[in-house]
């Protein structure tokens, strides 16, 4: 069982403008029970954003920041990561290239692997977010399986989204146990079916957390983060509530504490 849950700040973009909300934002936050947050991006200068995190009584435990960046300038991104707090350098999902060929996918998987080269003997890691993009098909395997097969086990690893791997036809668990020890954060986020697929909150879908979370403490996930792409109270189109995101995290945090400890 967990100690701590976290939360990825692109669900909270919306109120997150100026320095007044992000701090506002943050402290909100901590007090329905998160105390980690991951990046996305960063709309202030990384000091005063990292006291804000801190102030907020949070730690940060990845970023999604840009690929090519970070590869151009490790010794940059290891400088604003240390700043942050965290040693889980991250991107949201690879160059739009490399869902296209194979030659493509190749290419990002030799630079990823330089990144982290340069990256992990300073104690960092890259880390990789997948949608449902990574289980199409590309020649006789699915590129989520290229992608596990290239990255280098020990240096990289994976930010693995419960709802992303569901809708892209993959088995949540399965993939759980494929990836055990190269999945330092995962991403909780439930899915159910309306109209189609659609994100909800935790305990509001359809996804067996039971055995999801069961699997995540077998295989030694170190951060649980809830992400919610867009807010759902009560999960039905109707109800889409963009101004009362912490209400749909209340409801996520407030499922997963039977998880914790």
């Amino acid at each position: 069982m967990f100690t701590k849950l976290g939360v990825q700040l692109f669900t909270v973009r919306g109120v997150m403008k100026d320095a007044r909300q992000i701090g506002e934002t943050l402290c909100r936050l901590r007090e329905i029970g998160y105390e980690e947050v991951q990046t996305a991006g960063c709309p202030l200068p990384l000091p005063e954003f990292a006291a804000l995190v801190r102030d907020a009584g949070l730690s940060v435990v990845g970023t999604h920041e840009g690929f090519e960046g970070m590869c151009a300038d490790p010794e940059t991104a290891m400088a604003n990561h240390r700043v942050l707090g965290t040693t889980n350098i991250g991107i949201g999902g690879m160059p739009a290239a490399g869902y296209e060929s194979r030659e493509e996918l190749d290419r990002f998987i030799r630079e990823a692997n330089r990144l982290a080269d340069a990256i992990y003997p300073h104690g960092f890691k890259f880390t990789f977010h997948n949608h449902h993009m990574e289980f199409r098909r590309m020649g006789d395997k699915t590129i989520m399986e290229i992608l596990a097969d290239g990255l280098d086990p020990q240096k990289t690893s994976f930010v693995l989204d419960t709802y992303w791997v569901q809708c892209g036809g993959g088995d949540v668990r399965h993939w759980m146990e494929k990836l055990a020890g190269r999945i330092d954060i995962l991403h909780l986020k439930d899915m159910k079916f309306t109209d189609g697929p659609q994100i909800a909150e935790i305990g509001q879908g359809n996804l067996y957390w039971d055995g999801i979370m069961e699997i995540a403490e077998a295989i030694g996930v170190k951060h649980y983060v809830v992400e919610q792409d867009k807010n759902f109270v009560g999960g039905t189109p109707e109800k889409k509530l963009s101004g009362d995101v912490f209400e749909s995290l209340r409801l996520s945090a407030e499922f997963l504490r039977q998880y914790m400890k």
